[in-house]
């Protein structure tokens, strides 16, 4: 029988391979920087999904909806068309949140990479701090709203921070 066929654990390597897997998962446990990124995603994945309720609080004080069946409750027919309509409200809230993906998700990416990079828990502390921070204010900048350049400074400083990781990142690997 070709020893490819034989499962690792019966050619005598499985052990030391299941072994040097899980010394690279004790590594990854014990990087202090992975689990900061891993707070500071969780905290911004959990600020995004926020603006989903928000969406639908918006909707229903404002009894502004996209599909016909979520108007049922307000009537059948004619008089639930006049709730299939677009409110600025409703619409300023869905830019925030649309904004959150085109920013949060790369940096879920990058800064996964980043952590994984060897950078020190300083740096990276820095970097995920005010990634952190300028996605909460750009949150509030967008739905109170505050007057400019706020929202636009605020988004500045989260792709100015993912574009810094990205860098070291490529830094890291390509020797830039």
């Amino acid at each position: 029988m070709e020893e490819w066929l034989i499962p690792a654990e019966r050619r005598g390597r499985g052990s030391s391979v299941r072994s040097g897997e899980m010394a690279k998962l004790t590594r990854l446990i014990d990087n202090e920087v992975f689990w900061a990124y891993a707070a500071y995603a969780t905290i911004v994945l959990l600020k995004m999904m926020l603006m989903s309720s928000v969406t639908a609080y918006f909707r229903i004080t404002r009894k502004a909806f996209v599909n016909p069946e979520d108007t049922a409750s307000f009537g059948k027919g004619e008089s639930a068309k006049k709730f299939l309509r677009t409110d600025p409200d409703v619409e300023r809230v869905r830019r925030g949140h649309l904004n959150d993906l085109e920013n949060i998700v790369p940096f879920l990416g990058i800064g996964l990479l980043y952590a994984l990079s060897g950078p020190e828990l300083f740096t990276a502390l820095l970097h995920f701090r005010i990634f952190a921070g300028s996605r909460i204010l750009h949150t509030f900048a967008y739905l109170i709203p505050l007057p400019q350049p706020s929202r636009g400074l605020s988004w500045a400083a989260g792709y100015v921070v993912t574009i810094s990781m990205a860098y070291q990142v490529l830094k890291t690997a390509l020797y830039l």
